[in-house]
C-alpha cells in the first residue's frame, strides 16, 4: 500500500471511529477527505488533521444521493480521485420492540445501511472506469455478527456485513477490495450524537440503560486504537477487521447452533 500517493474519504469522519481512521491515515500521509452532518466537529478536525497531511471537510448527509455524488466530484477537483472509501457514518436508533415505527426504521436503515449503499453506489462505478484498483471499508458492528436486542440497529449492521462479504467476490477482479468492520464496544458518544442530530426519540432507552450503555462503550478501546486497526486491517486486505475479540464467545455458539440445525 502505498500511502502517499492515496486520497481516502472517510463518512462520519468529524468524530468517533471515523475520527480514528482519519488519524491513523493522516499519520501514514495519505490525503483526506472527511464529512459528517456536524459541521462544527468537522471544521475542528480539518484543523486538527491539516497538521499532518492535506485534508478536506465536506458536509454530507449519507442518505443524500446528490450530495454524495456532488461530493465525490469536488474531491476529485481538489485531491483526486478517491482510491480509499470508508463507509463509516452510523447512528445508534433503538426503540424497544413495542415502540419500534417507521421513522424509527428509516433513520435506522437509511443511515446505517443506505450510508452504505450510496456510497458505494457512487465511487464503486469510478473506481472500475479509473481502472486502478482501490479498497472500500464498510462499518458494520459486532451486532452485524450477533444480534443483540437492537433490532432496527441489528438489522442495518447484518445487510452490511452480508454486502460487503458479496460485494468483495465481485470487486475482485476490478482490482478493488472489500473489508467490512465489525467493532466491539468503542468509548465514542454515538448514543449521544444520535439524539442531538435525530431527536431524543431515536434512542429510546430508559435513562438507567442508556447509562448502563454509555458505560459499557466507554469501557471499550479508544477511538484511535479502533482506528489503528481498521488501518491494518485494510493494509493487510482482511475481508473482516475488528476492533477486539468480545464477540468471540456469541459468534462460535451462533456458529455451532447455525451449523447444529442443519439436516443430517
Amino acid at each position: 500500500m502505498q500511502w502517499g500517493r492515496s486520497v481516502a474519504l472517510v463518512t462520519g469522519g468529524a468524530r468517533g471511529i471515523g475520527l480514528g481512521i482519519a488519524r491513523a491515515l493522516a499519520r501514514r500521509g495519505v490525503r483526506l477527505a472527511i464529512s459528517d452532518i456536524d459541521e462544527d466537529a468537522l471544521a475542528s478536525s480539518v484543523r486538527e488533521l491539516s497538521d499532518r497531511t492535506e485534508v478536506r471537510g465536506h458536509r454530507l448527509d449519507v442518505r443524500d444521493r446528490d450530495g454524495f455524488a456532488a461530493t465525490a466530484d469536488r474531491i476529485a477537483e481538489d485531491l483526486g480521485p478517491v482510491d480509499l472509501l470508508f463507509n463509516n457514518a452510523g447512528v445508534m436508533a433503538h426503540a424497544p420492540v413495542s415502540g419500534l415505527d417507521y421513522p424509527l426504521w428509516d433513520l435506522a436503515l437509511g443511515v446505517n445501511l443506505g450510508g452504505v449503499v450510496n456510497g458505494v453506489q457512487t465511487f464503486l462505478p469510478r473506481m472500475i472506469e479509473r481502472g486502478a484498483g482501490g479498497h472500500i471499508v464498510n462499518t458494520a458492528s459486532g451486532a452485524g455478527l450477533v444480534p443483540n436486542r437492537s433490532v432496527a440497529y441489528t438489522t442495518g449492521k447484518f445487510a452490511v456485513v452480508g454486502l460487503s462479504e458479496s460485494l468483495r467476490a465481485v470487486a475482485e477482479p476490478h482490482g478493488i477490495t472489500v473489508s467490512v468492520v465489525c467493532p466491539g464496544p468503542v468509548a465514542t458518544d454515538i448514543l449521544r450524537n444520535t439524539r442531538a442530530h435525530n431527536g431524543d426519540d431515536a434512542v429510546d432507552l430508559a435513562d438507567d440503560r442508556r447509562a448502563a450503555v454509555e458505560e459499557y462503550l466507554r469501557g471499550g478501546v479508544g477511538i484511535d486504537e479502533a482506528g489503528e486497526s481498521v488501518v491494518e486491517g485494510v493494509r493487510r486486505r482482511s475481508t473482516w477487521i475488528h476492533t477486539d475479540a468480545s464477540v468471540r464467545d456469541d459468534l462460535r455458539r451462533r456458529a455451532d447452533a447455525l451449523l447444529a440445525s442443519l439436516p443430517s
